[in-house]
């Protein structure tokens, strides 16, 4: 194997299987290196379906179990909701006081399919028209650095219908793209299956990396030390992923019931959703680990229960999640919602973790100092569209600031016209108080990421805290 003709497209090659290389710095220069850490710039977008819990300030539950903090600015504080954030607390800022304006009387299950491009998608009989989705507008400049455009994937697959959305992601002309949901065909999208009997091999379970590593010791001769334990620790990951991918198969492959099924029935165990849950963010990790695509969104459910993402909350101990937003007056219910809340949480902490405690290969800091994540939902307290849960995280090398929690608009610092609210009466109600648009965080975005845009969903504004 000749390492001058190596470069980051290259591929170990097996039996019928190519898998891609990471960067590694033997492949070029350390100016060459410098030059490509600087302008590798990522951007990962995650939806949460439902709202998320907002009691009143009277209620027992709010001093644990509201989503939104405690405070504002720099002097927060993180309820049991979010707490699992706390090590990534300087790496992140939450928002509050920002929505789309265009469906602020919309009910909060129709608008998940404007979440990422602000479009006017209307109530049920209005007419349907989206619009160019925020991580597409990116996707569109990037995408010619990488094999991928962009990874777009959600727990339901497909693309659901006009106001029922499973997928985030939207083209120029506001199309919808099929989102995947098989960890194994999103894995397979890492390998190049070049052989007649490439398939074969795979579907016999056995190991893709088996073929692989008589490449691998050819190449770790010519590799330095560094780049030696580079592409060990590549290769176990890999490993692992595809472990995970084996095991996320018995949950996938599980039918959904029929409307009076009871959902208590079915053979789920607690682990699966949880596992499925990591296998997803692990795949986006190794996409963006092998620079395979620098774009991906992963939308966690489809909005009102629909669909087996609503199954997430078994990870922990509860029979649906949908179920959770609308049994928030029970005893406990802020706390059960809660909870769930704090498991998404938790499994997304995980995955900024991961990013953070992986060098930027090439120098740069970490991977998360050159990734934007972005998470949120279009529907916060019982459905309401407006006061959306925002959270944006990493990405300081573009100059994001962070540690903070940013409260936007008039008239409602304290949550209390978009909390406690248990019925969907409320999402028909008057607002008495200003909000920001959503987009405007956007378009911010797009400028830190290198788009020059004069405007987008919308907004021609910025947010100058970010």
């Amino acid at each position: 194997m000749n390492i001058s003709t190596l470069d980051r497209r290259k591929f170990l090659r097996g039996s019928g299987i190519a898998l891609a290389l990471p960067w590694l710095e033997s492949f070029s220069s350390v100016a060459q290196a410098a030059k490509q850490t600087a302008n590798r710039k990522r951007l990962a977008c995650f939806y949460l379906p439902d709202g998320v819990p907002m009691p009143l300030e009277k209620d027992p539950s709010f001093k644990d179990w509201s989503w939104f903090p405690h405070g504002k600015g720099k002097d927060f504080t993180f309820t049991k909701c979010m707490e699992t954030l706390q090590p990534l607390r300087d790496d992140l800022t939450v928002f509050s006081g920002l929505s789309h304006p265009a469906v602020r009387k919309v009910h909060g299950h129709r608008n998940a399919d404007q979440f990422l491009t602000g479009a006017d998608t209307g109530a049920m009989d209005d007419p349907y028209q989206n619009s160019i989705s925020l991580d597409q507008v990116f996707a569109s400049q990037v995408g010619k650095h990488t094999r991928q455009d962009s990874l777009v994937m959600s727990t339901d697959g497909g693309t659901g219908s006009p106001r029922g959305a499973h997928t985030m992601s939207y083209n120029a002309q506001g199309r919808p793209i099929p989102a995947e949901h098989k960890p194994k065909r999103i894995f397979d999208m890492l390998f190049v299956k070049s052989g007649p009997d490439a398939e074969r091999r795979l579907a016999l379970s056995k190991s893709a990396l088996d073929d692989l590593m008589e490449d691998a010791n050819l190449l770790n001769r010519s590799l330095s030390k560094h780049d030696q334990e580079t592409l060990a620790d590549y290769l176990q990951s890999v490993r692992d992923t595809e472990r995970k991918v084996e095991k996320a198969k018995t949950w996938l492959n599980i039918p959904m019931p029929n409307v009076e099924s009871d959902l208590l029935k079915l053979d789920v165990t607690a682990e699966d959703p949880r596992n499925f849950l990591r296998t997803m963010y692990e795949l986006i990790y190794l996409a963006f680990k092998t620079d395979t695509t620098r774009t991906a969104t992963y939308q966690l459910g489809r909005e009102n229960g629909v669909g087996v993402s609503d199954y997430l909350s078994r990870a922990v101990g509860y029979r649906a999640a949908h179920t959770l937003s609308h049994d928030t007056k029970q005893p406990d219910g802020y706390k059960n919602f809660g909870i769930y809340c704090r498991f998404i949480n938790e499994e997304l902490g995980r995955f900024a973790s991961r990013l953070k405690d992986t060098p930027e290969l090439g120098g740069g800091g970490n991977m998360l100092d050159n990734t934007a994540i972005l998470f949120g939902s279009a529907s916060s307290a019982f459905h309401l569209s407006r006061n959306y849960p925002m959270m944006l995280m990493g990405a300081k090398n573009m100059g994001f600031k962070h540690g903070q929690y940013l409260k936007y608009g008039q008239g409602n610092d304290n949550h209390q016209a978009t909390s406690g609210i248990s019925s969907d009466s409320g999402w028909r109600g008057e607002m008495d108080y200003t909000e920001l648009p959503l987009s405007n965080l956007y378009l911010t975005m797009l400028h830190k990421l290198g788009v020059e845009a004069e405007s987008f969903g919308g907004s021609t504004e910025t947010l100058s805290e970010v």
